[in-house]
C-alpha cells in the first residue's frame, strides 16, 4: 500500500532568510521570503512556520498564497534575531497543476547571520538560503 503513494520531489523552490535595510523604520531588518525558481506558477501555497530547542518552542504562523507567479518571491513574515538560536521550520505545501508538493526547509540554530550571507536566486539581496 505504502508503495503506491508517490511523493514528488520538490525543485526550484527555496526558502531564504534575508538581511535588508528598512526604508520606514531605518533599521536592518532580517525578513523571511518564499521563491518559487520554476517555470510554473505555484497555486495554494500553505507555508506553516515555527521554531524550536530542547527548552523553548515558539508560536506556529501561518500563512496562504493563493498563486506565487514563476520566477517570484514573496514576503513570509519579520523575523526577530532572538529567533536565530532556535532551530526554525518552514513547511511549505503547494499545488503544482494538479499535483501537490510538500517540503520542510530547516534553518539551524545559529546558522542565520551575517557571515553566512550569499546571493539569493532571483533577489537584488543577500541572505541566508535553504533548498
Amino acid at each position: 500500500m505504502k508503495k503506491d503513494i508517490e511523493i514528488p520531489k520538490v525543485e526550484g523552490v527555496y526558502v531564504a532568510i534575508v538581511n535588508e535595510y528598512n526604508d520606514i523604520y531605518k533599521t536592518q531588518d532580517w525578513n523571511a521570503y518564499i521563491i518559487n525558481d520554476k517555470a510554473i506558477d505555484l497555486e495554494m501555497v500553505l507555508i506553516v512556520t515555527s521554531g524550536y530547542s530542547e527548552e523553548k518552542i515558539t508560536s506556529t504562523f501561518r500563512k496562504k498564497l493563493d498563486t506565487l507567479p514563476k520566477k517570484s518571491y514573496a514576503k513570509i513574515e519579520l523575523m526577530q534575531e532572538e529567533l536565530f538560536a532556535l532551530n526554525n521550520t518552514f513547511k511549505v505545501s503547494f499545488f503544482e497543476g494538479n499535483k501537490m508538493f510538500d517540503k520542510t526547509f530547516l534553518f539551524r540554530k545559529n546558522t542565520i547571520n551575517l557571515k553566512a550571507l550569499q546571493a539569493i536566486p532571483l533577489m537584488e539581496a543577500k541572505g541566508v538560503l535553504v533548498k
